[in-house]
C-alpha cells in the first residue's frame, strides 16, 4: 500500500514537471517569435481593435506589442528554469484565463484569421489555437496546483537579479529588431526566395469549398424549399422543363473548406493608370531596386537623400527603379515634390507591403525574380557597397 502510494506520488510529481517544463516552452517560444518580430505584433493588435472596433487603442499597439512579448518570454523562463515559481505560475494562469474564452469567441466568430499567438513562426487558426489553449491550460492546472512542492534552487535576491537581467536582454532583443530588420526572418519574402515559386499552387491541390442554397418555391402547393446548389445542379427534379419548382432567390456562396493558398498569393504590382506590371518585374533578368512604402505619409525620410542617390545610380546602369506603397495618386505626388523623388511608383496591397519588409520604407533588391538582399531605412548601404556584394558576381 505504502509502495502504491509513493508510486502514484511520484508518478504525480514528474507529470507536474512535465507539464510545467511544457508550458516553460510554449510560453519563451510564443514570446521569443514575438521579440523577433515586434513590428508584426504591433500590426496584429491593430487588427484586433479594428475588428473590435476600437481603432482609437491602435497608438498602443506597438507597447502592447513589447509588453505581451517580454511577459512570455519571462514567464516561460522562470518556468523552465525554475524561479520566481509562484509568480510565474499565476502570470501563467491569468494569461491563459484571459486568452482561452478569447480564443474561442474569435474561433467562433473568425473577425481575425490568424490569432498571432507563435507570430509568423507557426500559423494556426483559431481553432487550432483554442484547442492549443485547452491543452495548455489543463497542464497549467496540473502544474499549478503543485507549484508550492518545487523547492526554489537559488535564493530569492539572486531569482531577482536573473528575473531582471532576462527582461533586459528581451527587450534590448525587441528594440533591436524594431530598428532594424528581424533577425530571423519567418515571412514568404526572405531572402533567397523565388517569388513565382512561391505562388505555384501545385496541381491536384485541394480548392475551396463553397456552400449555397436556393430558395424554390412549389407552384402547385405554393410551399418554399431551400435546396443546396450541388444537389440543385444534380437534380433536374428542381429545374427540368417538367418541374413544378420556380426559382426564388439564393444564398451569397460561403466559404467552409479553404482550399491551398501558396505562400504568396496576394503579390501585384498595378501603376496608378491600373495597368499589372508583375510579371514584367518577376522576369526581369536585371536588378531591380524597390523602396517599400505601404504608408508614405508615415515614411521615414531621414534617408531620402541616400535612397534618391542609389535611383540615381541605378538608373546610370541601366538597373531599375520603383517604389511600392498603397497611398492615392495625390499623395504619391506631394510625396514626389517634397522630397525630391523621381522615381516611378506603384500600387500594392499594404499588407504585402508589410509583409515583405518590416520598414516604412525598406528597400529590396530584386533579380530575376529572387529577393537577393532588404534593409531596414536605419540600415541601408551606399549604392557601391550594394554593387559590390551583390550585383558584381
Amino acid at each position: 500500500m505504502v509502495k502504491s502510494k509513493n508510486v502514484l506520488k511520484n508518478t504525480v510529481k514528474v507529470l507536474s514537471i512535465i507539464s510545467r517544463l511544457i508550458i516553460g516552452l510554449v510560453f519563451t517560444f510564443s514570446g521569443f517569435v514575438k521579440a523577433v518580430d515586434p513590428l508584426g505584433s504591433n500590426y496584429k493588435f491593430i487588427d484586433y481593435f479594428d475588428a473590435f472596433g476600437m481603432p482609437w487603442l491602435n497608438t498602443l499597439a506597438l507597447p502592447l506589442a513589447f509588453i505581451l512579448s517580454g511577459l512570455e518570454f519571462l514567464i516561460g523562463i522562470c518556468l523552465l528554469i525554475g524561479i520566481q515559481n509562484k509568480l510565474a505560475h499565476w502570470g501563467a494562469l491569468i494569461f491563459m484565463v484571459i486568452f482561452t474564452p478569447l480564443t474561442l469567441w474569435l474561433a467562433l466568430t473568425n473577425p481575425v484569421h490568424d490569432c498571432g499567438c507563435f507570430g509568423d513562426a507557426v500559423i494556426l487558426t483559431n481553432w487550432q489555437t483554442f484547442y492549443k489553449n485547452i491543452f495548455i491550460l489543463i497542464l497549467l492546472i496540473i502544474s499549478f496546483v503543485y507549484r508550492n512542492k518545487f523547492k526554489p534552487w537559488v535564493k530569492k535576491p539572486v531569482e531577482w537579479v536573473i528575473t531582471v537581467c532576462f527582461a533586459v536582454i528581451i527587450t534590448i532583443f525587441s528594440y533591436f529588431n524594431l530598428e532594424h530588420l528581424p533577425v530571423i526572418d519567418f515571412r514568404p519574402y526572405k531572402i533567397g526566395t523565388h517569388i513565382p515559386d512561391k505562388m505555384i499552387i501545385p496541381k491536384g491541390a485541394p480548392a475551396d469549398v463553397y456552400e449555397q442554397y436556393f430558395t424554390l418555391r412549389d407552384t402547385v402547393t405554393g410551399k418554399e424549399i431551400s435546396v443546396e446548389s450541388k444537389v440543385y445542379v444534380k437534380d433536374s427534379s428542381y429545374w427540368g422543363k417538367k418541374s413544378v419548382y420556380k426559382y426564388v432567390s439564393s444564398t451569397d456562396p460561403v466559404l467552409i473548406k479553404q482550399g491551398y493558398v501558396p505562400p504568396i498569393h496576394d503579390f501585384t504590382i498595378e501603376s496608378p493608370e491600373g495597368d499589372d506590371i508583375t510579371a514584367d518585374v518577376l522576369a526581369d533578368s536585371g536588378y531591380y531596386f524597390i523602396v517599400v512604402a505601404y504608408d508614405l505619409n508615415k515614411s521615414r525620410t531621414k534617408n531620402q537623400a541616400l535612397i534618391n542617390s542609389i535611383y540615381e545610380q541605378a538608373v546610370k546602369e541601366n538597373n531599375k527603379f520603383i517604389c511600392l506603397t498603397s497611398v492615392s495618386t495625390n499623395e504619391i505626388s506631394a510625396f514626389k515634390q517634397k522630397n525630391n523623388a523621381r522615381y516611378d511608383f506603384y500600387l500594392t496591397d499594404p499588407i504585402t507591403l508589410k509583409t515583405i519588409v518590416r520598414s516604412n520604407p525598406g528597400l529590396v533588391l530584386l533579380h530575376k525574380g529572387t529577393i537577393l538582399a532588404k534593409w531596414h531605412s536605419n540600415d541601408i548601404p551606399s549604392y557601391s557597397e550594394i554593387n559590390q556584394k551583390y550585383m558584381s558576381k
